[in-house]
């Protein structure tokens, strides 16, 4: 029998939830018709969807036809959770577009339509509520053909006016039916799949009108894919059950899946620590919120997977690629208020799980304000995630003001340039960056030869280049609308490791940025604004002061409709403006509509604060090696020291061609002195003094390096002094402790920590020894007590080094910090955020010293001992000598 995906879009309030309850007791899944305002929807599973009367999250549900099985995915209508309706769209093999009859095309309609043809789906569309009054059937398929599309057509018409209708929708189609008078159901079928030709069906879910006539119509015309032999799918969809179990949603899209299969997500180019291989506990075939498990799954077949981790909506198994993201994004960030005081390291864990259910999330830990920072699509989704995470975490959360998310791009192509070469580390990256069209978000490419960098390098790259959010330099938001070509690379044989590529392509990246014009975006709306035709004069001032586009109004009876696009930081909180001074008639709709340059831009920047190049955990300079040690180069003076030239001439001009007739042979010339002198005199008189240039300044930059930011070193506090020390740095630089690493590294270091227990014991200071852990897997970091000094362990990915430049940054304010290493980059880091700095041959000259002082100390002491007890002996002696004289 076919199976058939089929979802259900639509404008909240269209009747969606209504028009799936009415399929499923037509289809014969339900013994009882349920209502949404009963709230007794049979997909209405959560208490929040039955209170609101909304579709929150995504739902499936079964049915059967004579001919085919259908899978129905109910997706939420609310603008606010339209992310959730977007990951569905992957797995459909067609949707059910609903139609409200008495509002027909809304804003909201407008954006699912651009979602279903951006990844190509077939639609069917249903118009609903037209046994209201102001239904218009004959108006509603003109605002169809208009608003959507040409190829909708009415499939209630009579057969003769259906087949003309339909045949001219394509060329091939329309000549077959000249010659036969005729259209088949093959025709149409296939031209629904080309998206050529869009079924429209009317009726009334609540009733039951029409649906019986729409069921035929997808048994009969609907699309289904032919699926290949090997093993395929799609996860769309994590969520939990009432147990706590973690559910993977995906769809089958080749082969079979059995209970226990292993699956993961292996592909050319991904890093092995991104890796994964699981097997599957269980196949649940969901319906509504019951569920019944099955041994195998079919192609076709939408399943819940239980045993799953580490999958990540989006993502791809067997042949099938990951989805390149989504089109809709979030426009608000906010912070979460712990308001029951719990920890927020512990609130972030919990908040991770729901990002792993909505990735759109992006819940983010900001290190420097110690606060979490969530991204939302508008208020509805912030009171539906506040409750959820009270239920679910018994957290009492709130939420601060929402600011805006922008984003960054760049308005010039430019070169950007990283290189990483610690010691015994290598690598380096140059980056071709463009401007690119609106929208297009960030486009990767390689324009490297495999004979100047390896095949597998290059794809390295390529995987860091995607695997994260690459900041701007104008407010630290994220990067956009760019092509990002790697233009050259070099690796080296014996050093190279693959962090290190990670470290010159993130520098490459903030390099290019430091000299490019970079553009602040900020998000728009697409607004549709409904009000008394008494108050479109003040509404379109408003909208012009807002610099807003608005279309010329419409009006209908006595109600105006004005559209056009607006910034959102105007238009986030005019819907309760409209509200107040229409009485309540008034009514805001609002949908996103991309990045726009933003006209605020350099007060924005300002207002943010944000500065480049304070910023450690994203660093524009690159590491050269230099005398056998790590050297830190400004990422203005990078491009003089590459190693690779790419060959790149961006705003060069081309040097005028010499030939090589033209080309001026250099003469010996064996004068003497006073040669020389006389005939520097003869040249002088001639043609006046001569001017020596000492050197030619380097091109400026398009970003100038300023005095202060240059070498700004911050000055000293006053206040305790702590002492921080770069763990395996000391134990390879002082022989004795060396000696010992070489047999037992775990003994060096145990030397280490308690020669600094007797330094801080003498000293009186605090004392913090960081050791690299950044390569245990999985590694979260701790931070130990012994004896009276703190031993820090880094996470998985963090270098001592990384570890110790944030917390001199931090420390520093109370304390006065001083670090021993010798590590040449770390020194000049740490010198710049005021600390002290300390080599490893000064520091075990001073841990010498101290010990020399402790041992005088302990040397004293015994003898004030020793004497204290002679004494005491010789007192006793003479008292006997005493008692026996007679």
């Amino acid at each position: 029998m076919k199976r058939c995906s089929i979802g259900v879009l639509a404008h909240v309030d269209a009747g969606k939830t209504t028009l799936s309850e009415a399929l499923l007791y037509r289809g014969g899944a339900l013994r009882k018709l349920g209502r949404v305002d009963h709230r007794d929807a049979f997909l209405d599973t959560d208490a929040m969807e039955r209170e609101r009367g909304i579709t929150i999250f995504s739902k499936q549900a079964e049915f059967s036809l004579p001919t085919m099985d259908v899978t129905l995915l109910d997706t939420p209508g609310h603008v606010d959770f339209s992310a959730e309706a977007e990951r569905t769209l992957r797995v459909l093999d067609c949707a059910i577009l609903v139609i409200s009859g008495t509002d027909g095309v809304q804003g909201h309609t407008r954006t699912l339509w651009r979602l279903l043809e951006q990844y190509g789906v077939p639609v069917f569309l249903f118009v609903n509520k037209m046994d209201l009054n102001g239904a218009d059937r004959a108006a509603l398929m003109a605002d169809l053909k208009r608003r959507l599309d040409s190829g909708c057509v009415d499939f209630g018409a009579a057969p003769v006016e259906l087949a003309e209708e339909a045949a001219v929708c394509d060329e091939a189609v329309l000549e077959r039916y000249l010659e036969s008078g005729e259209v088949s159901d093959a025709d149409i079928t296939s031209m629904i799949a080309r998206r050529k030709l869009f079924p429209c069906f009317f009726g009334s879910a609540l009733k039951l009108e029409g649906v019986d006539a729409f069921l035929e119509g997808l048994e009969r015309y609907a699309p289904i894919p032919d699926y290949p032999v090997e093993f395929g799918a799609r996860v769309f969809k994590i969520a939990r059950d009432s147990q706590g179990s973690r559910l993977t949603y995906l769809k089958v899209t080749g082969g079979t899946l059995r209970v226990k299969d292993l699956l993961t997500n292996r592909r050319p180019g991904l890093p092995e620590d991104k890796l994964w291989e699981e097997k599957a506990d269980q196949l649940r075939i969901y319906s509504g919120a019951k569920f019944r498990p099955v041994e195998e799954a079919p192609a076709g077949t939408v399943v819940a997977v239980t045993g799953l981790s580490r999958t990540m909506p989006g993502e791809g198994l067997g042949f099938e690629e990951p989805w390149a993201g989504p089109m809709l994004e979030p426009v608000l960030t906010y912070q979460v208020e712990l308001t029951d005081g719990t920890d927020p390291h512990t609130a972030l864990l919990r908040l991770r799980q729901l990002e792993e259910e909505d990735p759109q999330l992006h819940i983010v830990w900001n290190e420097a304000a110690r606060e979490i920072r969530i991204q939302l699509m508008g208020e509805v989704q912030l009171e539906i995630l506040q409750r959820l995470i009270q239920e679910r975490f018994g957290m009492e959360v709130a939420f601060g003001a929402g600011a805006i998310c922008y984003r960054e791009t760049i308005a010039d192509p430019v070169e950007g340039i990283g290189h990483f070469e610690p010691l015994r580390h290598y690598a380096e990256v140059h980056l071709l960056m463009e401007p690119g069209p609106r929208g297009s978000g960030l486009v990767l490419d390689t324009a490297c030869p495999t004979d100047a960098l390896d095949l597998n390098w290059q794809r390295l790259i390529l995987t860091h280049l995607a695997e994260r959010e690459h900041p701007g330099v104008l407010t630290g938001a994220p990067i956009t609308d760019m092509k990002i070509t790697l233009a050259a690379g070099r690796a080296h044989e014996k050093h190279t490791e693959g962090g290190d590529f990670r470290q010159a392509t993130y520098r490459a990246v903030r390099q290019g940025l430091m000299q490019a014009e970079s553009v602040l975006l900020e998000p728009w709306y697409e607004f549709r604004l409904e009000l008394p035709a008494d108050q479109v004069g003040r509404a379109m001032s408003d909208l012009q002061r807002m610099n807003g586009e608005v279309n010329p109004p419409e009006t209908f009876g006595e109600e105006t409709v004005l559209t056009g696009a607006a910034p959102v930081a105007a238009l986030r909180d005019y819907a309760r403006e409209v509200t107040a001074y229409t009485r309540g008639r008034g009514r805001l709709l609002c949908v996103p509509a991309g990045y726009r340059p933003c006209a605020e831009q350099d007060a924005i920047v300002k207002a943010g604060g944000y500065d480049p190049e304070r910023d450690v955990d994203n660093p524009p300079d690159s590491v050269f090696c230099s005398h056998g040690a790590g050297v830190n180069v400004k990422w203005n003076e990078v491009p003089a020291r590459a190693h690779v030239d790419s060959g790149l001439r961006l705003g060069r001009k081309e040097q005028a061609t010499v030939s090589s007739s033209q080309i001026r042979r250099p003469s010996t010339y064996a004068g003497t002195i006073e040669q020389d002198k006389e005939l520097q005199a003869i040249f002088e008189r001639t043609y006046g003094p001569v001017k020596r240039q000492a050197f030619t300044s380097p091109r400026e930059p398009k970003r100038p390096v300023t005095e202060a930011s240059a070498r700004a070193i911050r000055e000293q506090v006053s206040g305790p002094e702590c002492l921080l020390v770069d763990g395996y740095n000391i134990i390879f630089a002082w022989d004795e402790l060396k000696a010992i690493a070489r047999d037992n590294l775990d003994a060096a270091r145990k030397a280490l920590c308690d020669l600094l227990c007797n330094y801080q014991g003498y000293q009186k200071c605090e004392v913090i020894a960081v050791f690299d852990a950044y390569k245990v897997k999985g590694g979260l970091g701790s931070v130990e007590k012994y004896h009276n000094i703190h031993v820090v362990y880094t996470k998985e990915a963090e270098t001592a080094d990384a570890y110790i430049e944030k917390a001199t940054y931090e420390i520093g304010k109370k304390y006065r910090v001083k670090v021993a290493t010798s590590d040449g980059p770390e020194q000049l880091i740490i010198l710049g955020h005021g600390a002290l700095r300390v080599s490893a041959s000064s520091f075990h000259e001073e841990m010498e010293r101290v010990r020399g002082q402790i041992i005088g100390v302990l040397d004293r002491n015994n003898q004030k001992t020793k004497q204290g007890a002679v004494r005491a002996a010789l007192e006793k002696a003479l008292e006997g000598t005493e008692e026996d004289e007679p």
